[in-house]
């Protein structure tokens, strides 16, 4: 999948501007759709409903689109912008932004992920059957094998949700497996009409997205599963027998407005899922404050009410910076590989052979050498990237063509080389993308190569009066080593909000991830096809968090991501450190947060970091926040201490040190922590240190000891560091960890130290 493109994020914010308003004419003002949120408790009673109250004294009833309820206090409308900040002087409302658009992010993995048939954390939750994962995305294409609901027993009773039917969506669409479906479309509508001849006006996925992450998180066991050959074998989600329900917020080619993703949550919430995957967010790392930000609200009001939510970290890596959906109460999930590939190679008319990767199905070239020419030899840049009529047919029939990566879709660039005349495509990384290679399913033979190779190909068609190549296409390989690597596009850290808070928090399979398919795209009619994507590892940590909530009904969203961050792998199948795609280099916790999720481990934690609602409210003082603001997030109105805590202590299973890069001589800082005991009653903890370069940690008291009666432990963490003897890598930081064990568990924090002038 290719990585989404990105766009600006700034909200326009008229936050309780109580000024006097500019006599604006209100004639011609364009109308715009809003998200306005209320103070609920201040409706007055003669309105028997919100809905009463909001229709008379805010806005006329036709230009309502949504109402919230359950996540979030409010309602979404078409107004002027004039209107619009009228109303943000009323005393009632807290907060009114403009709607946006945001982007969807986007087999072998789990038994990667350490799941195997008949024991463990499968057979303990019986594969997830009483959990409900909500997915919000494109929809799901519901014949598919993978939502079969054979032998499965009654949907569990607390579920309120529907089957809402629609265009080539009936009621008979729903079962025992796909247990619930909505669309949500109205905020988009508002802004642009949808595409009618490519869509549905249902549940029904027409862009494949959202069957691939449903099928991921909970897809039932497939035999015979294959993209036109490529991993074949048995598919299967990460909870098969967990209940889907589907709401479908994203649209082919268009996106998706914050109204409805926001409405999607609080139905969601109301309908009674236990896991929200929500593999959609914003670019270019620019991230709006938590209280402008619809996922980061509507997930507070998951997370608060119970509910896991997990997202995916964007595709804008390796950038630093570029992760996104960074709300603490998130879990924000990165990209790895897994131990499989799709190996093609080039052969030059030299002899050269030159390793890369493809999922092409059709004819192969046999052999045949063919011309072979680079476009972007002339200098334009739209030829070098083989973007739509940019290509001479004269200079490209018959011949192998040379595109360098980026602009266009990967795909699109192979049909825009066949419309030209040519027989087949080198597709080139550029030095972003490094070495990072992403299998497709291309439409002529093509095969992708990383950066140098890319560079040798070049070389040789300058050097060359006759070049000429072709490409072999070596199937499936599985075993591949070193893995997992973290994939390049993977947004990393450091967290652009609160830098205090680590993101990603871990990451999983996203790389060439074979997952079911809708019949509504392209002129293959595929079951099943192979993506890659934050998008694709984000449904793997639902599906995870759907097993492990069915193993321990009783743990917290925040302990359920406890428990996955303590027992990640930061090792790969080689048994060395992780190492980054991008550069080859071992990989650090902005890569890949506490590494890479082990559900073996994460059954049995030992320990987890559990944080309550009163926490989260603590750490939203502790950023700065108002009582209005805050409230905006967590519906019910707060006030902050005097003394404001520090964000730092939130009881993370990450530790961030921002110490002051103005200090002269050794600095210090002090972190606590609290760890709940839900391993054996009776156990002794003892810590272990890897220390940051130049960094000394001590920590108090040195054991931890649990009893039946004492299930909950503090400790205080002291980094110390002249920061003039730091030597932090590229990144900035250095980085190191904390473990606790009791000779059976192994409770691993990672800890990262930078220096940061305070704004």
């Amino acid at each position: 999948m290719a990585p989404f493109p990105s766009h600006p994020i700034p909200l326009l914010f008229l936050l309780f501007s109580f000024l006097p308003l500019l006599s604006l004419s209100a004639v011609d003002q364009p109308y715009k759709t809003y998200i306005v949120r209320i103070d609920s408790q201040s409706k007055p009673s003669i309105f028997p409903t919100h809905y009463h109250w909001y229709t008379t004294e805010f806005t006329d009833a036709p230009k309502i689109l949504h109402t919230y309820d359950t996540v979030f206090h409010g309602f979404s409308a078409t107004l002027t912008p004039d209107h619009a900040a009228t109303l943000s002087q009323h005393p009632s409302v807290l907060a009114v932004f403009e709607d946006q658009r945001q982007q969807l992010h986007t087999t072998r993995s789990p038994q990667f992920l350490g799941l195997r048939n008949q024991r463990g954390l499968w057979s303990d939750s019986d594969y997830g059957s009483d959990v409900i994962i909500g997915v919000l995305d494109t929809g799901i294409w519901p014949e598919r094998r993978s939502f079969s609901d054979v032998n499965l027993g009654a949907i569990p009773a607390r579920w309120k949700g529907i089957c809402e039917v629609g265009e080539r969506f009936s009621a008979r669409n729903c079962n025992k497996k796909l247990i619930g479906a909505r669309f949500f479309i109205k905020g988009h509508e508002a802004a642009t009409p949808i595409n009618e001849t490519v869509e549905f006006k249902s549940p029904r996925d027409a862009d494949g997205h959202g069957t691939h992450t449903a099928s991921t998180a909970a897809g039932r066991h497939v035999f015979g599963a294959s993209m036109e050959g490529y991993a074949a074998g048995i598919a299967k989600g990460v909870a098969p027998k967990a209940r889907l329900a589907v709401y479908k917020v994203c649209w082919k080619n268009a996106g998706c407005f914050d109204s409805d993703i926001l409405a999607a949550f609080d139905a969601a919430v109301k309908d009674g899922v236990d896991v929200i995957s929500i593999s959609i967010g914003g670019g270019d790392g620019i991230s709006a404050p938590y209280y402008l930000d619809p996922i980061a609200i509507g997930a507070y009001g998951a997370a608060s009410r119970g509910v896991f939510v997990s997202s995916s970290a964007g595709n804008d890596g390796p950038n630093l910076m570029s992760v996104t959906n960074l709300a603490p109460w998130i879990v924000t999930v990165g990209a790895g590989t897994i131990d499989r590939n799709f190996p093609a190679e080039v052969v030059l008319g030299n002899g050269k052979r030159l390793s890369g990767v493809s999922l092409y199905a059709g004819l192969p070239l046999s052999g045949k050498m063919y011309p072979l020419v680079y476009p972007g030899k002339s200098g334009v840049l739209s030829a070098s990237l083989c973007m739509e009529n940019s290509l001479d047919p004269n200079m490209v029939k018959g011949k192998i063509v040379v595109c360098d990566r980026g602009s266009s879709a990967r795909v699109a660039k192979g049909l825009v080389v066949k419309k030209a005349g040519g027989v087949g495509m080198i597709l080139a990384n550029g030095i972003s993308n490094g070495e990072g290679l992403v299998g497709d399913a291309h439409l002529i033979p093509t095969c992708a190569l990383g950066s140098d190779e890319g560079d040798t190909v070049k070389a040789y068609v300058s050097a060359t009066s006759n070049p000429a190549a072709t490409i072999a296409f070596k199937g499936t390989v599985i075993g591949i080593k070193p893995a997992p690597v973290v994939a390049s596009f993977s947004g990393r850290g450091p967290n652009g909000l609160t830098p205090e808070i680590l993101k990603p928090d871990l990451i999983a399979p996203g790389v060439n991830i074979l997952a079911a398919w809708t019949d509504a795209v392209d002129t293959r009619k595929t079951e099943f096809n192979i993506l890659s994507g934050t998008s694709m590892a984000c449904p793997h940590v639902s599906g995870a968090a759907a097993l492990l909530k069915s193993a321990h009904p009783d743990w917290s969203p925040a302990a359920i991501r406890s428990a996955m961050m303590t027992t990640a792998n930061t090792f790969n199948n080689l048994n060395q450190s992780m190492t980054d795609e991008a550069t080859g280099n071992v990989s650090s916790s902005y890569d890949l947060g506490a590494g890479h999720l082990n559900l073996d481990r994460a059954m049995d934690p030992g320990l987890v970091y559990d944080i309550t609602n009163n926490d989260y409210v603590n750490f939203l003082c502790g950023i700065g926040y108002g009582p209005r603001e805050i409230q905006v997030i967590t519906r019910s109105p707060v006030s902050c201490l005097e003394k404001k805590p520090l964000p730092e202590n939130l009881n993370y299973p990450s530790i961030a040190a921002l110490l002051p890069s103005s200090a002269k001589g050794a600095t210090s800082k002090a972190f606590i922590r609290t760890v709940t005991n839900v391993g054996q009653p009776d156990a002794v903890y003892r810590f272990t240190i890897q220390a940051p370069k130049g960094v000394t940690v001590t920590v108090k008291p040195p054991k931890l000891v649990f009893t039946e009666a004492v299930k909950k432990q503090s400790f205080i963490v002291t980094i110390t560091a002249n920061t003039r003897n730091l030597m932090p890598d590229d990144s900035g930081a250095v980085f190191g960890s904390l473990s606790w064990s009791d000779g059976k568990h192994v409770v691993r924090s990672p800890i990262l130290v930078t220096q940061i002038d305070p704004l």
